[in-house]
Parts: C-alpha cells; structure tokens; sequence
C-alpha cells in the first residue's frame, strides 16, 4: 500500500485524483503529488531504511506509487565519492561527487524518474509511453518500456548527439527525430498526448516521475550520515531536479529523519542556454524563454516547465544561478575526468565549471561540505570533446621504436 492521496495544484490547491494530469483547470498551475505525510511517518525511520536494499526503493514510502515497484529495481544507491584531486584543484577541503553517470540501466538520474513512471503507467493501465527529450531521457524511457513489456515511442531533435539516438534505438523504442529544438519536440508531445492515451512520462504524468528526483536527495543526506550538504550545485534543464532536492531535503527535516537544512542550492546551465541562471542574475523570477545553442544539448531546453520555481528554489535556500560557455563545459568535463577518472557529460562539465565560478565569487568557502551532482555519463556526448583529448602515438612492434617515442617526449 502506498501514501498517495492524489495530486494537488501548487499553486491554488485544489485536489485532483490520481490519474493522468499534470495541469490545473482552474488556474492552469502545476500539479503535484499528495502525500499522507502522517501515514508516511508511522511507518519509515532511519532504521528501516538503512535495512533495506541498496537501490533507490528504499524510499518507496515516499515515492508516488501504489504497490510494488515494477521496473527499475536496480536503480539508484549511486555512488557520493569523497574526492582527493579535485577538491584540491579547486581548493575545497570537503568536496564530493554524486555521480549517477553509473545509474542503472542507462547512466543518468533519469533512470529515477523513469522507473517511478514507468510504474506508475503500468498502475494506471496504460500500455505505451513516450517522451519528448534531449537524449538522457530518451534512454531510460525506452530502456524501461522493454522491460515493462510496453510499447515506446521516442520524440528529440533532429540533431541529437548519435551516441544517445543509437543508445535508444538499441531497446526497440520507435524514435521520432522532429526538425526543431527540444521546445518545439515538447509542444508536439502535448497535443499528441491529448489525442493518444499513452503515458508521456514528462508530460500527462510529470507530477509522479518528477518524484523519482527526490531520491537524488534522499541518497546524498543518508549517505553523509543524515545530514544535507552546505553546499549542492546542480544542472538545470527543466528545473524539475534542482527543486526535488530540495524538496527531499525538507521531507527528511519534517519527518526527522535528519536534523536541520542547512543548504544552499546552486543552479548550473550552459552559457547557450541559460534562461533560469539569467533570471535569477536578474533578480526576477520571470523566466524569459531562449533559442538553445550550446554542446549541452542534455540540459538545452529554452522554456523551462519549471523554471519560475527552480528561482524560487536557489531563493529560498540562499543558492545562487551561474552558467558556463561551450569551451569551459569541455574543461570541466577533462578536470573531473583527469583529477578523479569520472567521465561525465556535458552537463557534469557545466557543474564543474559552474563550481570553479562560484569559488571565484566567494560564494563557495574552502572548508564547507560541497556536493556536485553528476547526472549523466561522457560516453554520451563524446562528440563534445573529441578534438580536445589528444591524439593516440603509433609505433611500430620494437623496443627501438618505444625509445625514440619516449626521447620525443
């Protein structure tokens, strides 16, 4: 039995059933999830948690389902590495890396969000699924529409990285590539999804996958011993992460399962594609939306559905927003892979670079507990970086030939 109520809307509250909306009709807000926080508290503790499997379903109470997990049981319980060089590169005594670049299946967070919806479809007697995204997304989904037994229909752009089309393909999705950027691939999957009674995962059933973000959180305050972080910098696409953290984060506080939060939340995007860090540069939390141009195609997306309240998010927790161009995305993404051999993507070079500003700025102090969210694996987005990593030496099969290459050297 789960602890889902319904949804609600974020904005006017008003109560919905749990089914396939993600809209108010009312006031044309958000919706999300209800949970029975009371119920919830009767029955987790840090025990129980601890006893658990280690994987993202350990959570499960908090988590938008019913039952029992369908897919995804392997998901999550990602590594927070300790760093060594790369704290000291950047002069941080206390630096870690949450890296879901080994997520399973697909290596990135989204197998979280995936797995939650992707259950919850099969709970509300859906057979197909289907997303509009920028890569990481398109994975997952098809990923686990395979193993749930349903049908996948896939819709990116048209110029997507190849290594992310193959990397769907791969599971028998059909992929959909649409002339236009990930906005338009979005606009085209709303009027679908009001036509076809599929399950668009980020879409008609958005308020239950972006849940699956939560346990990004949950993972790191356990993980540091049932405490947040002083620190997270996380990439922003969306925004629908950078606000489930913090919302984890708050969950855990109110059912004391964790102290205090004492957290500030930084938002990362690429200089390209930067409508949420501009606003909130700006100081308003109005996010004017902005054409993608940038080699972080993962976190391009222009009109964010959640951007207003990622603002409110660095807002709240005395965070701040900075962005990055192409050049210095490519070099944080060789920093962390040459300091801690962790090849991530595009959007865990922002994060890395994103960092280094925020040191400059004095907005990050040497000594604090400094997490970076690594959220999806290089060998994505190799593209990226393919001029900028050297070249291999060939030599013949002679000891000769070994010398003379090391006395070039």
């Amino acid at each position: 039995m789960g602890f889902v109520k319904g949804l609600i809307c974020k904005e006017c509250r008003k109560i919905y059933p749990k089914e396939a909306l993600h809209v108010c009709e009312f006031c044309f807000g958000p919706l999300e999830v209800d949970y029975d926080y009371e119920g919830i508290r009767k029955v987790i503790s840090r025990k129980s948690i601890e006893n658990s499997p280690p994987n993202m379903w350990r959570y499960k109470a908090l988590l938008p389902i019913d039952g029992e997990p369908t897919v995804g049981i392997h998901c999550g319980f990602t590594p927070l590495v300790k760093t060594k060089n790369l704290g000291k590169a950047l002069g941080l005594e206390n630096l870690y890396v949450k890296n879901d670049s080994v997520n399973h299946p697909t290596f990135s967070f989204k197998d979280r969000v995936v797995a939650v919806a992707v259950t919850k479809a099969n709970e509300l007697g859906m057979d197909t699924v289907g997303c509009a995204s920028t890569g990481n997304l398109a994975n997952s989904v098809a990923a686990h529409a395979a193993e749930a037994g349903l049908e996948s229909y896939i819709f990116i752009p048209s110029d997507l990285e190849p290594g992310k089309v193959m990397s769907t393909l791969i599971y028998g999705a059909r992929v959909i590539g649409v002339n236009g950027s990930y906005d338009d691939v979005n606009r085209l999957c709303s009027e679908i999804a009001m036509n076809f009674k599929w399950a668009f995962v980020n879409i008609n059933i958005r308020p239950y996958y972006g849940d699956g973000s939560k346990t990004f959180g949950y993972e790191i305050a356990e993980q540091l011993g049932w405490k947040t972080p002083d620190n997270i910098i996380v990439p922003v696409a969306g925004s629908s992460l950078i606000t489930k953290i913090w919302k984890s984060f708050k969950e855990f506080k109110d059912l004391g399962l964790i102290d205090k939060v004492k957290t500030k939340i930084f938002a990362a995007q690429a200089t390209g594609c930067a409508p949420v860090t501009t606003a909130i540069k700006n100081g308003t939390d109005v996010i004017k939306p902005v054409k993608p141009n940038t080699i972080a195609k993962s976190i391009a997306i222009g009109n964010p559905a959640d951007g207003y309240y990622g603002v409110k998010t660095t807002e709240e927790s005395g965070g701040w927003g900075e962005d990055v161009n192409d050049d210095e995305i490519v070099e944080g993404m060789k920093l962390l892979a040459n300091t801690e051999g962790i090849f991530t993507e595009t959007a865990g070079g922002v994060v890395v670079s994103v960092t280094k500003k925020l040191i400059k700025q004095g907005r990050i102090n040497k000594d604090e507990l400094t997490v970076l969210s690594i959220t999806g694996n290089g060998l994505k987005t190799r593209e990226a970086i393919e001029n900028s990593v050297g070249k291999i030496s060939i030599i013949e099969p002679k000891l000769g030939a070994f010398n003379n290459l090391m006395e070039k050297n």
